[in-house]
């Protein structure tokens, strides 16, 4: 049966900020406390969604989250009503306050880590919901991710969803941000690629000195038991914690793969050559090609690679079967990235083409093309119990933007977020976007 890969992004809410909460992410922390533009942020995320459509690819789409998040400040021991707690919380500690109004959610990439049926020894398709425990404002999403999974892949005979890892460091997972699947083709058994910062148990790696590891190998083993993965095609890597430090906080800042092709930088990996040896010795065992593209330090450094995130794209399949880079905009003004862009397009690989996009309220937060993004393959039968609502069409992406205009600030300073009346604007928001997705009740103030 055919298989494809959905690619579901995260919708950027109405509460887009940027707050500059995560330590390791150069750009977050560059523009903390600026000026956001939630509406342009939205409107340039659902246009790259459908240029994916356009271009003949499946694409899903997961809500965003509530932001103020109430419900965690009165787990924090705030009290009283929704503008009595904004204001003692705001008072007692603001930056507590803006860790609960995180944007983060938007970068789906870390909302889960999937595999397909046909990895799964079950022959079902799997989620296991990220922790994000290495983080506060990002260890708040998971119960809410959770739900609106579940609200999209609901059918228990087909889906199978796992709870989030005990969120502590031990246990730190970041979701498909460390993870990538190759295969010769999607409707086969693939090969899984976990790579984590280090080990929580043994302490004989090296790990990074300025910025932590976010993912452990611990999680990355615990995800693959979950999943019933076939341990011969499951493999670990380790990152760098050089690159970590140089603030690659997950691999697909420094790599990105798909099918029979893995881009990876010189520096991505520790020891990682004969791990990608065994992988490449795998497909051509059955009678497959394996391009893996390694980027030298001095065609582009890892510096670069961290500004103009040229790893964190989307490389896709499209339907004539040759690929595509899906780049951030920034790649363009890098000369010496680009000149090397059009080198792997004239090389011996199934890259046939770059298209670069506008992402710039995304990239400034610190999340490029590949961040919004979970993928997710499904084979036919699979797609047809996803919830059809969460399934972007050309009449739903113009209800969105119409939504998005009709609901969302042009602009956002991080003050504004202590109106009361901002809270009530974005739950009228997401409650409409509820029922516009066929989600049911996903959020806390919807049911309370």
């Amino acid at each position: 049966m055919k298989a494809f890969e959905v690619n579901f992004d995260g919708l950027v809410g109405p509460s887009h900020n940027y707050s500059g909460l995560s330590t390791g992410n150069v750009a977050s922390e560059k523009h903390a406390n600026e000026t956001a533009k939630p509406r342009n942020a939205a409107l340039q995320g659902l246009h790259k969604m459908k240029q994916l459509h356009d271009l003949g690819l499946k694409q899903g789409i997961i809500a965003p989250q509530e932001r103020p998040n109430l419900h965690v400040l009165r787990r924090l021991g705030f009290q009283g009503n929704d503008k009595k707690i904004i204001a003692s919380a705001f008072r007692s500690d603001p930056r507590l306050f803006f860790h609960v109004c995180s944007a983060s959610s938007m970068w789906t990439a870390n909302a889960c880590t999937m595999s397909p049926s046909s990895d799964s020894q079950d022959g079902k398709a799997h989620f296991t919901v990220a922790n994000l425990s290495s983080k506060f404002h990002r260890s708040i999403e998971w119960p809410t991710t959770a739900r609106i999974l579940k609200a999209i892949f609901s059918d228990d005979d087909t889906f199978e969803h796992h709870s989030a890892l005990p969120s502590v460091t031990h246990f730190g997972d970041e979701g498909a941000a460390n993870h990538t699947r190759l295969c010769s083709n999607y409707a086969d058994a693939g090969i899984q690629l976990f790579v984590y910062g280090k080990s929580a148990f043994h302490n004989d790696t090296p790990v990074p000195k300025h910025y932590p590891a976010r993912q452990t190998l611990e999680a990355c083993q615990a995800v693959a038991r979950y999943h019933q993965l076939d341990s011969d095609n499951t493999y670990f890597l380790q990152q760098n914690p050089d690159v970590i430090d140089a603030g690659v906080f997950h691999n697909d800042v420094i790599a990105v793969g798909n099918q029979n092709v893995l881009l990876y930088h010189e520096k991505a990996f520790l020891n990682g050559d004969a791990t990608i040896a065994q992988i490449k010795s795998h497909f051509e065992s059955q009678g497959q090609a394996f391009f893996a593209i390694n980027v030298p330090n001095q065609s582009v450094s890892v510096s670069e690679a961290v500004a103009n995130y040229l790893f964190n794209s989307q490389l896709i399949t499209l339907p004539d079967a040759t690929m595509a880079l899906i780049a951030p905009r920034q790649v363009e003004n890098d000369s010496q990235t680009w000149e090397f862009l059009q080198n792997i397009l004239t090389g011996d690989n199934p890259i046939q083409k770059i298209i670069p996009l506008k992402l710039n309220q995304s990239m400034k937060n610190g999340g490029g093309p590949a961040c919004l993004r979970q993928r997710v393959v499904l084979n036919e039968e699979e797609i047809a119990q996803v919830n059809p609502q969460c399934l972007l069409t050309d009449s739903l992406y113009e209800e969105l933007v119409t939504w998005v205009k009709k609901h969302y600030r042009e602009e956002l300073k991080p003050d504004d977020m202590i109106d009361p009346e901002f809270l009530i604007e974005c739950r009228t928001a997401l409650d409409e976007l509820t029922q516009m997705l066929d989600l049911g009740s996903v959020y806390q103030f919807q049911t309370i």
